[in-house]
């Protein structure tokens, strides 16, 4: 066992991370490769897919160079993604274009259009989501309509950890999780609604065969075996949703676990054992087997990382223990000022491409310790909203444990435990995401018996964070006045788009 390895591969917005782990979870290598994200028009938003390859090759090949494993000890890769990515291929096993991802804003009108000729209540008792341009089903019909002659070749349809899975084994996937980002999608059948697809001007054929999240879809080709390093016929498994693999490895796979992730694209998933669909919020199939999240996804995340670039200056390097410390001055509520997070619009749950961030209580005994506490409550406040949406539909929420870079702080932590008026675990490693796609494949493989197995040997918390009952009274006032403001700007920001 000591000589047994696991690879987890993550493709995210920014970059490709990829971790070795032992079995029991202790993290033997971390790399990270960025790549270039292109906006060739306004609200467009791209990558490319030989970007995501060349990082997950360059990385592979770092890891077994600075550990000096034996490949062939590796017992299996599992990859995650960032969730809506549309990748088009042609008949040979190549992308046709650029993938179009999750940011990307341009199928609004095929969005509208596909709501309003199939009908948005058949849609979304499919798939249990509404229909939004971040999503993959959009994007196709963007294509049809605005690049017929590519539409044509096109053979497969990928997202990008399904594209990665490819590229390392040559065998084409869906995995259950990433299926939500496909209206055809049966949320709770897991299977393809074919007459549906159809319908929405994706072909029955383009669909990969679907599986389970621990499926072994193929072993490591030759070819991939020469581009990585890794060992032919090394297994691979389906792999999945970067924010399910994130729950996974933060340890949440029981019913009322929430995961909550602090960083650029912020949020959170509830862990459910049926899948409870709310127009407000996202759903889609856990990793976990016969398991389902409802996920918020919120903008907010990267407001600190805002401040930090454009006011830090020479404090740039020590900037997040400063903030802190600045921010740890200010009272519960700040001291009257109120921050909307909505640097990009905003996603769930009110879904509003036109919201814009906005401080309000300025006043010149303001200091800079107010905007960045003010930053911190309003990011809490957004997870607050998405959590209350849920618990509408009576969804349990227990406790969250919380992952990416906002975890790392104690007093932003604390602020959501005050606001949320719930308990947060904080896991030991920093890995959460590539911890759960390499469980996966310890899952498909036979070194864990199950995911509760693999979590028990895998995950340990590093800290717990209690609500401060004093402060929930305050910030119970907050909520409401954060509520109102959003209520009264709303028709405003749409007249604030010069």
């Amino acid at each position: 066992m000591a000589n047994e390895y696991l690879v987890g591969i993550d493709i995210g917005t920014s970059g490709c991370k990829v971790a070795l782990f032992t079995p029991d979870g202790n993290v033997l290598f971390q790399g990270t490769k960025p790549y270039t994200t292109h906006y060739p028009h306004p609200g467009y938003a791209e990558q490319n897919p030989e970007d995501w390859w060349r990082a997950v090759c360059d990385n592979l090949r770092d890891m077994l160079k600075q550990t000096g494993i034996d490949p062939r000890q590796i017992k299996g890769i599992g990859v995650d993604g960032q969730s809506g990515a549309a990748i088009p291929m042609d008949a040979y096993g190549k992308p046709l274009r650029n993938a179009i991802i999750w940011l990307d804003r341009r199928s609004v009108k095929q969005c509208e259009y596909l709501s309003q000729t199939i009908g948005l209540e058949k849609l979304f008792a499919v798939s249990g989501n509404p229909m939004s341009p971040s999503y993959v089903t959009g994007k196709i019909r963007w294509i049809q309509e605005n690049e017929p002659d590519l539409y044509q070749q096109t053979k497969k349809l990928l997202q990008c950890n399904s594209y990665i899975v490819y590229k390392l084994s040559g065998k084409y996937s869906q995995d259950v999780s990433q299926g939500n980002g496909l209206h055809a999608f049966n949320i709770e059948t897991a299977a393809w609604d074919y007459t549906l697809s159809e319908q929405m001007g994706i072909p029955a054929e383009w669909l990969p065969d679907i599986f389970a999240c621990s499926d072994i879809v193929g072993g490591v080709t030759p070819f991939a075996s020469a581009e990585t390093g890794l060992a032919a016929g090394t297994p691979v498994v389906a792999g999945g949703l970067d924010a399910a693999c994130a729950t996974l490895g933060a340890g949440a796979i029981h019913v009322g676990e929430v995961q909550e992730q602090g960083g650029q694209a912020g949020g959170m998933s509830i862990v459910m054992d049926r899948p409870v669909k709310n127009e407000k919020l996202i759903l889609s199939c856990h990793v976990v087997k016969d398991m389902w999240i409802l996920q918020g996804g919120t903008v907010g995340g990267g407001s600190l990382n805002w401040l930090k670039r454009e006011f830090a200056g020479e404090a740039e390097a020590d900037f997040f223990r400063l903030a802190g410390e600045e921010a740890s001055c200010i009272r519960a509520g700040c001291e009257g000022m109120i921050f909307l997070p909505y640097m990009a619009g905003e996603r769930s749950p009110i879904w509003d491409p036109n919201a814009k961030g906005v401080f309000m209580g300025l006043s010149f005994e303001k200091t800079k310790g107010h905007l960045i506490r003010a930053i911190m409550e309003g990011c809490a406040l957004a997870l607050q909203h998405n959590l209350k949406t849920a618990g509408e539909n009576g969804v349990p929420i227990h406790t969250l444990h919380s992952v990416g870079g906002a975890a790392n702080s104690v007093l932003w932590t604390q602020i959501k435990a005050d606001i949320t008026g719930k308990v947060f675990k904080i896991p030991s490693s920093d890995a959460a995401t590539t911890m759960g796609a390499a469980i996966l494949a310890g899952v498909g493989t036979g070194v864990y018996r199950n995911c509760e197995d693999a979590v028990q040997r895998t995950v340990r918390i590093h800290r717990e964070q209690i609500p401060n009952l004093e402060h929930q009274q305050v910030y119970k006032q907050v909520y409401d006045v954060y509520l109102e403001t959003y209520d009264k700007l709303k028709d405003v920001f749409p007249k604030m788009g010069w």
